[in-house]
């Protein structure tokens, strides 16, 4: 029989992270990719982290549902920083 899990705490301790830590930053990317910069090293590796952690995060979303739609706004947001990241990567 599984443990049952603590996904009030989870769910506090996975937002209060994406609000005080990720967003800021990854807004901050998009920011800078939208007018048509390249992205760094540094950067390259916190989008990873971001999208592995989002990843990984998929069987909390499964149990949670009412996280759905943050989940998938989520993941809309790392395909576009992607996208227009590989656009101006082509353009340099």
């Amino acid at each position: 029989m599984s443990e049952p899990t603590d996904d009030a705490g989870t769910s506090q301790a996975l937002l209060e992270r994406l609000v005080k830590f990720r967003l800021p930053r990854v807004l901050e990317i998009k920011k800078r990719i939208d007018g048509g910069q390249r992205l760094g090293d540094t950067e390259i590796d916190f989008l990873k982290g971001a999208i592995e952690d989002a990843q990984s995060g998929k069987a909390f979303i499964d149990r949670n549902p009412q996280f759905q739609a943050l989940g998938t706004q989520l993941a809309q947001l790392y395909e576009e920083i992607v996208r227009k990241a590989v656009e101006n990567e082509k353009s340099a």
